[in-house]
């Protein structure tokens, strides 16, 4: 019997290689007519396969010449929150030479592991709505032209999970008991020292996070290892930028083994008080776009992996880093 999850992984991971010729009649065995698809800045909405084909599949399948998807998570179930619906979710790399611009990010003609957070929902076999953030930053780091004055963490390609064991995991009750651990964690999140940022809920014996807790952020955060590798690296800077940040207003909460996932679009509100890599304060009230997928094990959340619309938080900040990292000169070339 097919599978709705394996079938649309199977036709994602066609898609991106299909000939050209084949492209747009392959696309209609499961993209919907009207299916809306919502891309990180700078692409935006996207209405209409057609829609969907010219502005972010052939942009990829240009730029990154011989690509292909290489799937780091890759699950699927009912989404908890009200609307509900069949989601699949997926951790992944378009990975290619990267010798032509990709929605104005400039290529260095070397391999690219173009990092993309994506949520799809699936109805009678069909995409009908999708989500899907991909990391430009760390593209532009990859091609030589990083537009920030640091990384906060550590600069790395997203690996799988510890275990090799993110695609398809095919557990639904151990996946909703996955979701139930994430989302004590969020319900706990606003509770930290504001001084110190420690959370009591978060860390230690009955806290949420294992003790070696791996978190993969994205391009200008980078990952970071253990509670206060975390604090050090990302978060006490994110809290001190935006000490107001309000988050949790997800569209999709789904889990399945010992995985589980969200998105928010947005689901972070707050606003910008301090300096944030690079850029002071501008008291603008701002929104992001989220993506959190978790690994779960002996209970608690070891690897988190996090994809953040930061070309769109950076615009509201009133800097364009896709222009900022055009005008430089590759250190590649």
């Amino acid at each position: 019997m097919s599978d709705w999850r394996t079938d649309t992984r199977t036709f994602l991971n066609a898609l991106i290689r299909v000939p050209d010729l084949e492209l747009e009649p392959f696309a209609r065995t499961a993209i919907a007519d009207d299916t809306i698809w919502d891309i990180a800045a700078p692409v935006g909405r996207l209405e209409g396969r057609e829609a969907v084909l010219d502005g972010f599949v052939r942009p990829l399948r240009r730029a990154l010449r011989r690509v292909y998807r290489r799937d780091e998570i890759f699950f699927g179930a009912r989404n908890r929150r009200e609307a509900g619906g069949d989601w699949v979710c997926a951790v992944t790399h378009y990975v290619g030479v990267f010798d032509r611009d990709l929605f104005g990010v400039l290529p260095a003609g070397r391999m690219a592991f173009a990092r993309s957070g994506e949520f799809y929902r699936i109805a009678n076999g069909m995409i009908v709505e999708a989500k899907i953030i991909l990391d430009l930053i760390d593209l532009m780091r990859q091609a030589g032209r990083f537009p920030l004055p640091r990384m906060l963490g550590t600069e790395m390609l997203f690996p799988g999970p510890a275990t090799h064991d993110g695609i398809l995991p095919n557990d639904p009750a151990r996946g909703e008991a996955s979701l139930d651990i994430v989302e004590a964690m969020i319900g706990d999140l606003q509770e930290f020292d504001p001084e110190t940022f420690h959370s009591e809920s978060q860390t230690g014996t009955h806290g949420h996070w294992h003790e070696d807790m791996m978190w993969y952020g994205p391009g200008g955060i980078g990952s970071t290892f253990g509670w206060d590798g975390f604090v050090s690296h990302h978060r006490a800077a994110f809290l001190r930028a935006f000490p107001d940040r309000r988050g949790g207003n997800h569209f999709c909460r789904i889990g399945d083994g010992d995985f589980a996932a969200f998105s928010g679009w947005p689901s972070m509100t707050m606003t910008h008080r301090g300096d944030y890599l690079g850029v002071p304060a501008t008291n603008r009230a701002m929104t992001l776009n989220v993506m959190d997928f978790y690994r779960i094990a002996d209970a608690k959340i070891i690897e988190n992996w996090v994809l953040l619309d930061y070309v769109s938080l950076f615009d509201q900040m009133g800097v364009d880093v896709i222009a900022r990292s055009a005008a430089m000169e590759s250190h590649f070339l």
